[in-house]
């Protein structure tokens, strides 16, 4: 017979309640811990890409030999240096953004990754926030890489054009010299060169999202890039039709609910391209700047939240 003694009283419904509230301390609805170690994950996975450190090493090559392709006059130097590097930053972040980002969930899928992610219990919008914030911190850190690897160049032109200014007008005098050197140091640096960076990577980031979205319903990678390849090229060239459209015909309401929805479908990515502006020296006003920064951020907001909406009722 047992004993009284061992027996364990059974669980009334305080208990119930206690293990019920424990349980709901460990396991929140919404963790950014849960994101940031996504987020890490994704970096360390995309910095493993072979093609990543090809692209950056060629767009690197490319700003660093920028230097010997201009034996013009400084400004003339100043400019193609200006054009060549800040061409290759956007060049190479839009291709990071669109390849990067395309794989991302088929090769998750393919490793069955996703599956032990999920579940965790993971929930599928911070797997998907997770994802793009890692592409968006490597396409940062990229930029970042990239613009230090301008700035030092056009800093050692500048320099050799000073010093060699400072020989040819060694005998002239000081007030001369001095106008000299200072219109050296106006064309070489101006403070337009950091908004038009961030512009270049904010467009990276609306590219990254967009892709993210196209990939929640594509079928491979492969898909995924031709389909943005489309999409890229569509949006360059959006704000030229668009004005010959409205030449054509009339600019009524349903005209312009119809431009509008292709702006939603295709963003006009000429409107991220400030190059022209700081290759000339035009001054971009902080009124185009953030409206600019602004209609990134919201492209950006809103196809990630598309993606996750569709990844959410995607059969797994």
């Amino acid at each position: 017979m047992t004993d009284a003694s061992t027996l364990q009283p059974f669980p009334g419904p305080e208990n119930f309640r206690g293990n019920a509230s424990t349980s709901a301390k460990r396991y929140r609805a919404f963790s950014f811990s849960r994101i940031y170690a996504i987020t890490t994950n994704t970096v360390t996975e995309l910095t493993r890409l072979k093609v990543f450190y090809v692209l950056l090493v060629f767009a690197l090559v490319l700003i660093g030999s920028s230097i010997f392709m201009a034996q013009f006059s400084f400004q003339q130097e100043f400019q193609i240096l200006k054009d060549v590097s800040l061409g290759a930053i956007s060049i190479f972040t839009s291709l990071l953004a669109i390849v990067a980002t395309a794989r991302l969930l088929p090769q998750d899928m393919e490793d069955r990754t996703v599956y032990t992610i999920l579940a965790k219990p993971v929930p599928r919008f911070e797997y998907v926030l997770g994802k793009i914030a890692g592409v968006l911190l490597l396409l940062a850190i990229s930029t970042l890489v990239m613009a230090a690897a301008f700035v030092l160049v056009l800093y050692m032109r500048e320099q050799a054009v000073v010093h060699a200014i400072a020989r040819q007008m060694s005998g002239a005098p000081a007030d001369q010299v001095a106008d000299a050197l200072r219109v050296v140091r106006s064309s070489a640096f101006n403070i337009d060169i950091v908004p038009g960076i961030i512009i270049i990577y904010l467009k990276a980031c609306l590219l990254a999202a967009l892709t993210l979205f196209v990939s929640t319903f594509a079928t491979s990678n492969i898909f995924t890039i031709v389909v943005m390849a489309f999409i890229y090229f569509i949006g360059h060239l959006e704000a030229t039709a668009r004005e010959y459209w409205l030449q054509e015909h009339s600019s009524g309401l349903l005209a312009r609910v119809f431009l509008a929805v292709v702006a939603l479908l295709f963003p006009d990515l000429q409107a991220f391209n400030l190059m022209d502006d700081i290759v000339a020296g035009t001054a971009i006003s902080l009124a185009l700047f953030a409206k600019t920064a602004a209609l990134g951020v919201f492209y950006t907001v809103i196809y990630t939240l598309l993606a996750a909406f569709v990844f959410y009722g995607k059969e797994l």
